[in-house]
C-alpha cells in the first residue's frame, strides 16, 4: 500500500545516506545504541489522527532524483516505462500488488548497481506505463509483457527478482521462460499454491482504538471524496495516507517509514488502472505451482523477513519445499520489504547470489521447459473469459447491462465474472436484477465450499435491497456477513471502495448503503 521540497543534494551521496537509514540505530529486540532510535511495530506505539487529513504532503519522486537511464518500451499495444542503472548481469525487479509501481525499490536498489544491471520498469495498467489492457489484463500477458523488455533491452538472460505478487509473476515468467531466467530470487514472495489462511499475526501491533479507526477510514473517504467530487487517484491517495497515519503501516513494515516516506507510499507505489487488482488476482488464482519446481536447474534463493505477517506462518517453509534446489535466508530484523528494513545484510545476501551463478546444464533446462509447458498447458482458461471484452468504467458498464443476457450465468465460473455483470447492471439502476446475480453468486461460491467472497455477495444483496427500499431484508443479509468474521481487504476501486466485509456489513447494519457512482470511464 505508500514535505516541502528537498534541497538538490549530488545524487551519490543521497542514495548513499537514505540506505543507511534504512538500517535503524536499534534492531527490534534490541537496546538502543544512539540517542535516537527508528519506531517499530513491536513497540505498540498509538497515533491516532482525529480527523481525515484531505492534503497528502509534497514528496519528490526519487525517479527524478536519482540519475537514471529512463525510457519507454513497446510491448506490442502498450509503452511501459522502464529505468536502468548499473552494469554487470541483468537483474529485472519485479513489484508486488498487483497494483503497485517500481518506485518503492528506490533508492535502496541503487547498492545493487555495483554488482547488476538493475532494471526497474512499471506493469502495463500500473505506475508510470500505459493503462492500455489490450485484449485483457492478465498474468499471461505480464510475463509476455516482461518478455518484450528483456528482448528490447538485449538482455540475453537475466535474474529475475520478485517481491510480494511480483513473486508469483517471477515463477511463472521461469516457469514460462526457464531459458532466459539466470536466476530467482524469491522476496517476501507469493507461493503461487495455497499455504491455508493469512495470520493474523500483523493485528497484534495494533491497538484496538487503532482497528477502529482503520475500519472507519475508508467510509469517510468515500464520503469526502463524493460529497467534492474527488477523482479516484486522488481518492486513492488520501486513503493509503491515512490509513498508514493511523497505523496500517505495520502489516508489512517492522520499522515505521519516515514521513516523507508515507507520502511517496501515498503519492506513487500504488497506482493502477480501476480494478487491475481484482483481475490480476483472479487471473493468478487459476494457477497452482505446487510442484511445479520439481527438478529445476535454474539458481534459486528465498529471502524471507521474520515479521512479515503476509501469509501463513509456515509460508516459507513450505516454499522452499516446492524448490527444492533452492536456498532460503530469513531476515530478523525485517517484515516484507527487506531491503528496506536490513539493507546492509541484504544486498550483501543478494551480491552474493548474482556473483556466484552458473548455467544450468542444457539437458536439465530442456527436460524442466518440457516439463513446464505441460503444466502450463493444463492451466484452463476461466469459464467467464466472455467478459473480458468488457472492462470496469461506466461506459464498458452501461454497454454490458445493454448487451446482458441472463443465459450468460450458466458460462460463469468465478465470483469476479458475477460482479462484473452485477456492478454494469447497478451502474444503470437496474437494482432487481443485480440482486438475483448477487445471490447467484452467493450460491454458487456456497457450492463450492463458501469462502470470504461469500461475505462480499451478501452485502451487495444487502445494498441492493436497501436501494430497492427493503431495509428489513437488507439488515438480515448484513448481519449474515457480519457474523462471518471476514477481516481481508476488498477493494472496487471504479467506486473508490475499500473494506473488511465483515466490518463493513456491521457499519451498514447502523446506516444504509447509498448509491456510490463509478468513478472510472
Amino acid at each position: 500500500m505508500h514535505i516541502s521540497a528537498i534541497r538538490m543534494i549530488v545524487a551519490g551521496i543521497l542514495v548513499a545516506a537514505v540506505a543507511e537509514a534504512g538500517a535503524p540505530g536499534a534492531r527490534a529486540g534490541q537496546g538502543p545504541t544512539a540517542s535516537t532510535r527508528q519506531e517499530t511495530a513491536l513497540d505498540h506505539v498509538v497515533h491516532l489522527e482525529k480527523a481525515l487529513v484531505t492534503d497528502v504532503p509534497e514528496a519528490p519522486r526519487w525517479c527524478d532524483r536519482l540519475a537514471l537511464k529512463g525510457r519507454r518500451i513497446d510491448v506490442g499495444g502498450a509503452s511501459l516505462y522502464v529505468e536502468e542503472e548499473g552494469s554487470g548481469p541483468a537483474l529485472v525487479l519485479i513489484n508486488g500488488g498487483p497494483g503497485g509501481t517500481h518506485h518503492y525499490f528506490h533508492p535502496w536498489f541503487s547498492r545493487a548497481a555495483k554488482f547488476s544491471r538493475v532494471i526497474y520498469y512499471d506493469q502495463r495498467g500500473c505506475g508510470l506505463s500505459d493503462f492500455k489492457p489490450g485484449k485483457a489484463y492478465s498474468v499471461e500477458q505480464a510475463v509476455d509483457d516482461l518478455e518484450a523488455i528483456r528482448r528490447a533491452l538485449d538482455a540475453s538472460r537475466w535474474v529475475v527478482l520478485g517481491y510480494s505478487y511480483g513473486g508469483f509473476l517471477a515463477q511463472l515468467y521461469a516457469l514460462k521462460y526457464p531459458e532466459n531466467t539466470a536466476g530467482l530470487v524469491l522476496m517476501s514472495a507469493g507461493p503461487g499454491f495455497s499455504t491455508g489462511h493469512s495470520p493474523d499475526g500483523w493485528n497484534d501491533f495494533l491497538s484496538k482504538e487503532e482497528k477502529a479507526r482503520l475500519r472507519a477510514i475508508p467510509d469517510e473517504v468515500a464520503a469526502w471524496a463524493k460529497a467534492n467530487a474527488i477523482p479516484r487517484e486522488r481518492a486513492d491517495q488520501v486513503l493509503l495516507y491515512n490509513l498508514d497515519l493511523n497505523g496500517a503501516w505495520k502489516s508489512q513494515h517492522l520499522l515505521k517509514p519516515s514521513p516523507e516516506r508515507l507520502a511517496q507510499m501515498a503519492r506513487y507505489e500504488w497506482i493502477h488502472d480501476a480494478d487491475f487488482n481484482g483481475i490480476l488476482n483472479q487471473s493468478a488464482s487459476r494457477y497452482d505451482f505446487q510442484g511445479a519446481f520439481a527438478g529445476c536447474p535454474i539458481p534459486t534463493i528465498i529471502l524471507e523477513g521474520k515479521y512479515d505477517g503476509t501469509w501463513s506462518p509456515d509460508k516459507a517453509a513450505l516454499l522452499l519445499e516446492n524448490h527444492p534446489g533452492a536456498s532460503m535466508v530469513v531476515f530478523e530484523h525485517a517484515s516484507h520489504p527487506i531491503y528496506e528494513e536490513e539493507p546492509g545484510r541484504f544486498f550483501d545476501v543478494l551480491g552474493g547470489f548474482v556473483r556466484g551463478l552458473a548455467a544450468p546444464a542444457r539437458d536439465a533446462l530442456s527436460a524442466f521447459k518440457t516439463a513446464a509447458a505441460k503444466r502450463l498447458a493444463e492451466v484452463k482458461a476461466p469459464a467467464d473469459e466472455f467478459l473480458e471484452a468488457y472492462g470496469w468504467g461506466r461506459e464498458s458498464n452501461v454497454r454490458l447491462a445493454k448487451d446482458y443476457r441472463p443465459e450468460w450465468l450458466a458460462k460463469v465460473a468465478e465470483p469476479t465474472g458475477f460482479l462484473k455483470i452485477a456492478f454494469a447492471l447497478y451502474d444503470v439502476e437496474r437494482y432487481a436484477e443485480a440482486l438475483a446475480i448477487f445471490e447467484k453468486m452467493g450460491e454458487a461460491i456456497r457450492v463450492k465450499g463458501g469462502g470470504p467472497y461469500e461475505a462480499v455477495a451478501l452485502i451487495w444483496q444487502g445494498h441492493m435491497l436497501d436501494l430497492l427500499g427493503r431495509r428489513s431484508e437488507a439488515i438480515a443479509r448484513y448481519e449474515a456477513a457480519a457474523a462471518m468474521n471476514v477481516e481481508g481487504t476488498f477493494s472496487h476501486s471504479q467506486f473508490g471502495m475499500r473494506y473488511a466485509p465483515s466490518a463493513w456489513a456491521a457499519e451498514r447494519i447502523k446506516e444504509p448503503f447509498k448509491r456510490i457512482e463509478n468513478q472510472a470511464r
